[in-house]
């Protein structure tokens, strides 16, 4: 049997009943629909980035994507790029930013594959793919077609895509992204990457200082795979941070008058998910069993030493959360994908 542990960043999951590696998108769709067609649980799995797998493992199919290849063409002031879902998505901006293409180079360091990406609506400092994704295209196990689906169609949020909440629907297969022909990036939109960059806000800066800034901050916060790191042990952020409504937002002004906040448009307000963590008494390096929150980033719970279960994990990011919602009223929402395993009941 295989051991999904090993396909996953944390270093946790049980076996897999079965297990297959499709090479090409055509047999990535010929697994999952056949599987499909014997009634037998299937689960894609990609870079094992986002995702947390419960020790029992999985009682069915585990389909690794380790589809590759990028094609390349102009559209007139952009560059459009199609990527198989399984090639390596820092690799991907590495090339953009060599080659001069802006629109991904605040992404860097984001470990996984490309087809990760439209389902998580991957982003980080200002960025996110959805301001870049131009369609792609999934198998639809409903309807048993491979359809090309536009960035209008894809339902994006914050962190949140119609592929992600229907999972067992959608297969992605490949993504196209439309980037501006540049040598300076996107405007910088986060205060924390222009600090680093020097520059205010708004302001743009070469795409290959904009890759270092945000590289540098991530390897701080613990957030570039590094094996003689043990905070890189973990699934990245394991909560997002919450969006409130006018209502919820001013119950939390009540409690935490000078809480840091962003405003958004309707009255509601995001607030950060590692302030609410750490003012509830959780500081970086909490400890639970052989879980940790991670020594450089609140938002990233770990398996330091390898000996952690996903049951110790979860029973951290249950403490947590429910310490967040006894002082503030907030109820943090995990970030990674659960399969086979849940938070503690509430």
């Amino acid at each position: 049997m295989e051991m999904l542990a090993s396909y996953t960043t944390l270093g946790l999951g049980g076996p897999a009943r079965r297990f297959v590696e499709a090479g090409t998108a055509e047999q990535l769709v010929s697994e999952v629909a056949d599987a499909d067609r014997r009634g037998e649980p299937t689960l894609v799995l990609g870079g094992g980035s986002n995702l947390v797998v419960g020790d029992e493992g999985f009682d069915g199919l585990v389909v690794k994507v380790a589809t590759e290849g990028v094609t390349v063409s102009r559209d007139g002031d952009q560059i459009v790029l199609t990527a198989e879902a399984g090639a390596d998505w820092d690799t991907l901006v590495t090339r953009a930013v060599h080659e001069g293409w802006s629109g991904l180079e605040c992404l860097s360091g984001v470990p996984g594959l490309v087809g990760s990406t439209p389902i998580q609506n991957v982003g980080a400092y200002g960025q996110e793919v959805a301001q870049t994704i131009r369609c792609v295209r999934v198998y639809d196990r409903k309807t048993r077609h491979v359809v090309d689906l536009e960035a209008r169609q894809c339902g994006f949020s914050y962190r949140d895509s119609a592929f992600k909440r229907d999972l067992a629907r959608y297969v992605v297969l490949a993504v196209t992204y439309a980037l501006d022909v540049s040598a300076l990036s996107a405007p910088i939109a986060y205060q924390e990457l222009a600090t680093r960059l020097g520059v205010e806000p708004g302001e743009r800066v070469p795409l290959a200082s904009a890759r270092e800034g945000v590289l540098a901050l991530r390897r701080g916060k613990g957030m570039v795979l590094d094996p003689a790191d043990p905070d890189t042990r973990s699934a990245g952020s394991f909560f997002t941070n919450p969006v409130l409504g006018p209502v919820e937002a001013a119950e939390l002004a009540a409690r935490a008058p000078r809480h840091p906040r962003w405003d958004l448009p309707g009255g509601g307000v995001k607030v950060p998910a590692a302030w609410l963590i750490e003012q509830a008494g959780f500081p970086k390096g909490y400890t639970r069993g052989p879980a940790r929150i991670s020594t450089k980033h609140t938002l990233a719970l770990t398996n330091p030493t390898g000996e952690a279960t996903t049951a110790d994990l979860l029973a951290l990011a249950g403490e947590v959360r429910d310490g967040v919602r006894e002082k503030f009223g907030v109820t943090l929402v995990n970030e990674p994908v659960l399969v086979g395993c849940a938070l503690p009941p509430e």
